[in-house]
């Protein structure tokens, strides 16, 4: 071999090595770039907020597979309805405010541990192509039957607390509450945890009995839980 072909021949080594490492920080790089949360807790998270139906819509303010509320869907740029949305838009949606709030959105996600990672408020805006992993079948589930209130009289009324509850509160009452609040379909955990979809019974309960709505759960609105109208 001539040392001109030599040096030719070394050059395009080079040549293919320096290619090589351009590709390999490229896919390092684009593995780093998402970082998003496993399939499979995007699974429990539907699983607890919604028993991972698409469709449902239970009457109390909040929608679809990831339970949006109204305001929440469009600060994310949703349109029209999440639980009439198509489930590869839900799980767009979800992705976006997960990258822009982390799971704090979420009860579940305080309930279920869920950490937050890389993505989690980082601001940056998925595309349809990275929400695809998400997994969201979106099985058509029977229609959810319509909540029936249930007669002022069914159970005793336990004993008020003693203290007013607001949002961010936990206490054993305040699952008491969220249980007696599942006779007009709203289809708590029973985490005893005040947050969103706490607010939304106590200020529905609160409207449909005349009481001041503060949103806070004080003596008129534990009573009218057990002895009011129900909540429209």
């Amino acid at each position: 071999m001539t040392n001109r072909v030599r040096t030719a021949h070394r050059g395009a080594v080079r040549i293919l090595l320096l290619a090589a490492a351009v590709v390999g920080l490229q896919l390092a790089a684009t593995g780093a770039a998402f970082a998003d949360p496993s399939s499979s807790a995007w699974a429990k998270l539907r699983m607890c907020e919604s028993s991972g139906r698409y469709t449902i819509n239970t009457g109390n303010g909040y929608y679809g597979a990831y339970q949006f509320n109204l305001a929440t869907w469009r600060s994310v740029g949703g349109q029209g309805r999440p639980d009439q949305a198509s489930p590869r838009e839900q799980d767009y949606r979800a992705l976006y405010l997960y990258r822009m709030r982390g799971w704090q959105p979420w009860e579940c996600g305080t309930m279920l541990n869920l950490v937050g990672d890389a993505d989690a408020r980082s601001k940056r805006v998925p595309s349809y192509d990275e929400s695809a992993y998400m997994g969201g079948t979106g099985l058509p589930a029977p229609p959810a039957p319509k909540p029936q209130p249930a007669p002022p009289s069914s159970g005793p009324m336990p004993a008020w607390p003693g203290l007013v509850y607001a949002y961010g509160d936990c206490a054993p009452a305040l699952r008491t509450f969220q249980l007696r609040m599942n006779a007009y379909g709203y289809g708590f955990t029973g985490t005893g945890c005040y947050y969103d979809k706490t607010k939304t019974a106590v200020l529905a309960l609160q409207r449909a009995n005349g009481i001041n709505d503060s949103g806070r759960l004080g003596p008129k609105t534990w009573k009218a839980a057990w002895q009011g109208k129900p909540p429209r």
